[in-house]
């Protein structure tokens, strides 16, 4: 009884730890943290000088003797010590007294993470705070998030698009039945852009721009009514600044590999599945999710390539956390979707 009455005290939370935004749900209350993955550290004495929102507002504008660190790459931690002080940072905000009990956390994961990549994500977890740590697969969250019935023995199909990892895989009794893990999503995307402009018009801009322009008036195919923004940045020649004007065709030019490659990703699950859950994805469509799931024209390229039907997530920003949220509200009917 004693237990029970801590693991209610202890108000268990769900977290996506994401390379871009790492959001915090708590049990009862819902998400109550959605912050950039970000740090800012003193280059002389290692000292963090900013978390979250205030490194992401710091990012680009700091002096010299500051640098931004992003501690997870590829949608896993790369930067352990750094990871686990920006978790600490978070936790700290969500808690503002030190709860009774260290609270269970659960963890959405890339489906493609190692041994070790999970260690450290645990370890980086339990030096924050948390106390018991189970990690669920980021298409798995995806789909309970997008209201699927993964209970069922009926093959669903979910793309989630994050910052650092595409994660594609057919979901079916509790279990991801076939997955691939691509390193290429959002952070991909915003690098390609970059580097186009920095190609044809001779202009540096960042990697935060880049996802702005993205956002606006990025496409996956042509649109009915072209869009374009101004653009100011620093001349790669005279290293001036300077204003350029960018149409959308400039963007899907730009953004065409890595948005191929994850449309490619697609492919290769179906051909992986077994008949009778390829059936099933054709009978229930391709689900979307992620900040990727926004890109304008992307349902219309999926279905083009594959045929099937596809639709995105609600608030597909929120997918995953909604879904590993879920998982705390009904941990004993979601127990065998965990990966430890």
């Amino acid at each position: 009884m004693i237990g029970r009455m801590f693991d209610f005290l202890s108000k268990d939370m769900a977290m996506d730890l994401g390379t871009a935004n790492t959001l915090i749900y708590v049990r009862g209350k819902g998400v109550v943290l959605d912050e950039p993955s970000m740090v800012c550290v003193d280059k002389e004495t290692q000292r963090v000088v900013a978390v979250g929102k205030e490194a992401k507002n710091l990012s680009g504008r700091h002096g010299k003797n500051t640098m931004s660190v992003r501690p997870l790459k590829d949608g896993v931690i790369h930067d352990f010590e750094t990871a686990a002080h920006m978790i600490r940072t978070f936790l700290g905000k969500v808690f503002k007294r030190v709860p009774l009990s260290r609270p269970k956390l659960v963890i959405a994961v890339p489906a493609g993470i190692t041994s070790v990549e999970k260690r450290a994500v645990m370890e980086a977890s339990e030096m924050a705070g948390a106390g018991k740590v189970y990690l669920i697969e980021e298409p798995m969250a995806a789909a309970i998030g997008s209201g699927l019935p993964i209970d069922k023995p009926m093959g669903q199909m979910v793309v989630d698009i994050g910052g650092g990892t595409t994660e594609v895989a057919i979901i079916s009794g509790f279990a991801v039945s076939c997955s691939e893990s691509l390193r290429v999503a959002g952070d991909e995307a915003n690098e390609a852009i970059c580097n186009h402009i920095r190609r044809q018009h001779r202009l540096n801009i960042s990697e935060s721009m880049a996802e702005i322009i993205k956002i606006k008036i990025g496409a996956a195919v042509p649109l009915k009514k072209p869009l374009e923004v101004k653009l100011r940045g620093k001349d790669l020649a005279s290293s001036m600044p300077k204003v350029v004007t960018i149409t959308d065709s400039d963007i899907r030019e730009a953004i065409k590999e890595p948005t191929l490659a994850i449309v490619e990703g697609v492919r290769r699950v179906l051909e992986k599945a077994s008949p009778d859950l390829a059936s099933d994805v054709a009978e229930n469509g391709i689900w979307l999710a992620g900040g990727g799931a926004l890109l304008k024209g992307l349902r219309l390229l999926v279905h083009q390539a594959t045929g099937l039907n596809v639709q995105k997530s609600e608030d597909p920003l929120r997918a995953v956390i909604r879904g590993a949220g879920a998982v705390t509200e009904q941990f004993d009917f979601y127990r065998d979707v965990f990966l430890n």
